[in-house]
């Protein structure tokens, strides 16, 4: 242990830098390094572990209530392709004039998409009608269903 006289002696006479690491440690705790050097290696640690990190996106897929099969086929193999990659889909059923007269036929398209990717997907809340359009957010990840359930 080093009065802080000393340790500043020391540093000056190594040319580097005392650095407090721990201050509410009882004495507290110092070192003798290049702080130039240290700042560097932390921000290069701190890029590292963002550049590890993966941000999950919302990826939207528009549809009609009367939208075709194997057009809703293709949304949902999209759908599959951003949910495997950990990004959220957001399946929105646009409605245009007397369309609004039959919200069920975009229920019933949508609760079809829900159900095809059940396997790799589980909607966040039911289904919601906003405006002209309903909308239901689907998470990767589904519960993998037993065979005897």
């Amino acid at each position: 242990m080093l009065t802080l006289a000393e340790a500043l002696a020391r540093a000056e006479q190594a040319g580097l830098d005392l650095v407090e690491i721990a201050p509410s440690a009882e004495p507290p705790v110092c070192k003798i390094i290049d702080f130039g050097k240290y700042r560097y290696q932390l921000t290069k640690k701190e890029k590292e572990q963002k550049k590890s990190q993966h941000q999950v996106k919302v990826k939207e897929i528009k549809i009609k209530p009367n939208t075709d099969d194997h057009d809703l086929m293709v949304k949902i193999k999209h759908s599959r392709e951003f949910l495997s990659k950990g990004n959220k889909v957001r399946v929105t059923c646009v409605f245009r004039g007397r369309e609004m007269l039959h919200p069920e036929f975009g229920m019933r398209i949508v609760d079809r998409i829900c159900e095809d990717l059940a396997d790799v997907a589980a909607p966040e809340a039911p289904a919601k009608m906003l405006g002209r359009s309903l909308s239901v957010v689907l998470a990767p990840g589904a519960k993998k269903k037993t065979a005897n359930s």
